[in-house]
């Protein structure tokens, strides 16, 4: 490898790089292939509408209250080590779910994808930031990361939609297995393995109040999205809080934490993990309602709607490599704040998209809401990667990590039941007179359980479905602009001491170079 004394990586990290990219393309791929496949999924398995939310939910959430613990394991007992296991995981969990034979069984296999999946990604990101120690190569590399999770959201609805016109919506799953087989193959000869020189005691207590912590959280967002603040919802958020509180107060009398809080004391580390956080709601709750839109509106195959994914995630990958290059002229609040209003604009217009507008508009703003989530995914995690020490690198990266899982998750939750809420309001008892009430229940529930009946239901219910679900986009687009538009003034004035990479003399760069370490 490049000499270890020595900044600035060589072909050797560029080729663990490529190694690197297969997981994080999978991640991509998972993501969407899901969204294009909930629709024959929910034909053949007739999930309920909470059930749906589960199905997308449960990988997300179990990444996010599992990030923490397997970070900090893998600077234990080394970051490759682990994104092996997490690989080997993760194919199996993916086979239980192409063959789930109940909404339940896919649910709580989707729960062990995102076990595994949560040592997979703190893995690739530690590794990139001890692999990349100079400044700019970590921020292009970071961004060429990003571009891989792009580029697998870009392929996903290409070879899920093909897998799709030809077999089961299970074949999807199986797209892991040449993915991380391959990864398996190379990894031992082409990523070394690295893991914190100091390792302290793994601290099971911390591991169990982490999930005591962040598990009720989720129900907790999960409940209040559906059915208000119910007295379930209000007790889990408090235990919520509780637990948070109480893991915050033993990593502080810890002498080696799960977590090191003294983190969140940079201003870039936290503005970075705010933005990462709000910004990602957005994007997880549209990236459905999209996906819906062009299948249960619009009429079209999953690999139509898949090639109509082309160019948002053309827009991803565009902002993912030109926003950290960006920042070596231009301050990163004001690249992260240019970016976030053109979002809003995009937002703005799915808050204005009509019925029979067709794809060409609705693919148009979205397209602008994916050109923030690059640069998003890009200049977060570098700001947070590169302020972390070489021995916390897989406990940053998986704080980025969980922030930005939790946010897709509950942008799927949150958005989601708000167009829904909008959808119920709209789809009364008039509008369900003489229906049987099972299929009643189903047109009620969602624009795709109402496809899923659509046999059974006059045609004026199904126009009058549609209508519903386009007034629950437009409110979701509305919400998702003004949240853009504040947090482009969050970030605006809170990086905004924060030099360019190759900054004016004087100015203080956000990536200080960090010493090397010792590779074990």
């Amino acid at each position: 490898m490049t000499d270890r004394n020595g900044l600035r990586a060589g072909p050797a990290e560029w080729a663990g790089l490529a190694v690197l990219a297969l997981p994080t393309v999978l991640l991509g791929l998972d993501l969407t292939v899901l969204h294009l496949a909930l629709p024959s999924l929910a034909v053949d398995l007739r999930p309920s509408g909470t059930q749906e939310l589960w199905i997308v939910d449960a990988y997300g959430f179990l990444i996010a209250g599992l990030l923490i613990t397997m970070g900090t394991l893998g600077d234990r007992i080394g970051r490759r080590r682990l994104l092996m296991i997490g690989g080997t995981g993760f194919m199996a969990a993916s086979v239980a779910a192409a063959y789930a034979p109940t909404p339940e069984l896919l649910i709580a296999a989707r729960a062990v994808l995102g076990a595994a999946g949560a040592t997979l990604m703190p893995s690739t990101l530690a590794l990139i930031g001890d692999m990349f120690r100079d400044p700019r190569q970590r921020a292009l590399a970071i961004g060429l990361w990003t571009t891989f999770f792009a580029g697998g959201m870009a392929a996903g609805p290409l070879v899920g939609g093909a897998l799709l016109e030809r077999f089961w919506w299970g074949s999807a799953f199986l797209l892991a297995v040449p993915v991380i087989g391959a990864m398996l193959a190379l990894a031992p000869f082409l990523l070394p393995e690295q893991r914190a020189v100091r390792r302290g005691r793994f601290d099971l207590p911390s591991v169990a109040l982490s999930l005591a912590a962040v598990l009720p959280a989720v129900y907790a967002v999960k409940g209040f999205a559906k059915e208000g603040a119910s007295p379930a919802v209000l007790a889990a958020a408090a235990a919520a809080a509780v637990f948070a509180v109480l893991f915050a107060r033993r990593q502080r009398s810890l002498d080696d934490p799960l977590l090191d809080l003294s983190l969140f004391g940079g201003r870039a580390f936290t503005t970075a993990l705010a933005v990462m956080l709000v910004g990602l709601v957005g994007v997880g709750g549209t990236m459905l309602l999209t996906t819906q839109y062009l299948q249960l509106v619009e009429g079209l195959s999953p690999m139509a709607a898949g090639l109509w994914f082309g160019p948002p995630a053309l827009m991803m990958v565009v902002s993912a490599i030109a926003a950290p290059v960006l920042t070596r002229w231009v301050r990163p609040g004001s690249v992260l704040a240019g970016v976030l209003v053109l979002s809003a604009v995009g937002y703005a217009l799915l808050g204005a998209v009509g019925p029979g507008a067709g794809p060409g508009p609705v693919v148009a703003a979205f397209s602008l809401v994916y050109l923030g989530l690059g640069a998003i995914a890009a200049l977060g995690t570098d700001l947070v990667v590169g302020a972390a020490p070489p021995e916390k690198a897989g406990s940053a990266s998986a704080v980025s990590e969980m922030v930005q899982e939790l946010g897709l998750a509950a942008g799927v939750a949150l958005v989601g039941s708000l167009a829904g809420a909008v959808y119920s309001a709209r789809m009364g008892p008039e509008a369900l007179a003489g229906l049987p009430a099972s299929t009643a229940r189903a047109v009620e529930g969602s624009l795709a359980g109402a496809a899923s009946v659509a046999g059974e239901v006059p045609g004026g219910v199904l126009v009058r479905a549609e209508e519903a679900f386009m007034a629950g986009l437009n409110t979701a687009g509305w919400a998702g602009a003004a949240a853009a538009l504040a947090l482009a003034g969050a970030a605006a004035v809170a990086l905004r001491g924060s030099a360019p990479e190759g900054g004016p003399p004087g100015g203080s760069s956000e990536h200080p170079e960090r010493p090397a370490h010792s590779a074990h």
